[in-house]
């Protein structure tokens, strides 16, 4: 799924009448990825949209709304990626976890306008509660697999399920961030992301006392 592609650099050859909401969201994408999630007016994508000013205030309330839809877009093709890696835990939940990752990396590469949308563009995340649903959907996979890994570990030295899904997914998204993008942000690194982030997960599961994470 890659929302930013193929859609034409004008808008009025993509926008067909009744589905103005889906052009501004593309349009939303492009300028996101040409402009960055800030540089840009809802004004721009009725104008990439060839639209009146007026007629993006049809679909949404103002800049942030239309910004909120694209990230809620993006966090339920996010968590769509994290269940098909996570698969159930098959065949082990280390394997599974590790699949988990990659897929975190490979989103933020395969979808960089959206991933902007998702975490730089300053839009609260419980506001519309749909935004909130959707964000809590893609944890929901993450603290799923936590919740088999710690299970893995003797009750008196379990780590809690929470921590564990907070702390992966604050080393996945700083990984991605830094170094796993796929747009001119992306910051070099000596070894492939997957590479960086396999290893801190090791050291951070080996360090809890979880079993043989290899």
């Amino acid at each position: 799924m890659n929302w930013s592609k193929d859609n034409g650099r004008s808008g009025s050859r993509g926008y067909h009448h009744g589905n103005l909401r889906e052009t501004l969201i593309r349009a939303a994408l492009e300028l996101i990825a040409e402009k960055g999630p800030a540089g840009f007016t809802i004004a721009e994508a009725a104008r990439w949209a060839g639209v009146s000013p007026a007629a993006p205030y049809r679909h949404f309330r103002d800049r942030d709304e239309l910004m909120a839809e694209v990230a809620r877009r993006g966090f339920e093709g996010l968590a769509t990626q994290l269940e098909a890696a996570w698969d159930g835990g098959r065949p082990s939940p280390f394997l599974a976890f590790e699949r988990l990752g990659k897929a975190y990396l490979a989103f933020a590469r395969a979808e960089p306008a959206a991933y902007s949308a998702m975490f730089e563009a300053g839009v609260p995340p419980d506001d519309p509660p749909t935004l909130r649903e959707a964000g809590d959907q893609a944890f929901a996979v993450v603290r799923t697999a936590a919740e088999a890994l710690a299970a893995t570990v003797p009750p008196a030295n379990r780590p809690p399920a929470a921590m564990v899904a907070l702390h992966i997914w604050s080393l996945s998204h700083g990984i991605a961030s830094l170094f796993g993008r796929g747009d001119r942000a992306r910051r070099k690194l000596p070894m492939p992301p997957e590479d960086l982030l396999e290893a801190g997960m090791l050291v951070y599961l080996r360090g809890l006392g979880l079993p043989d994470a290899r």
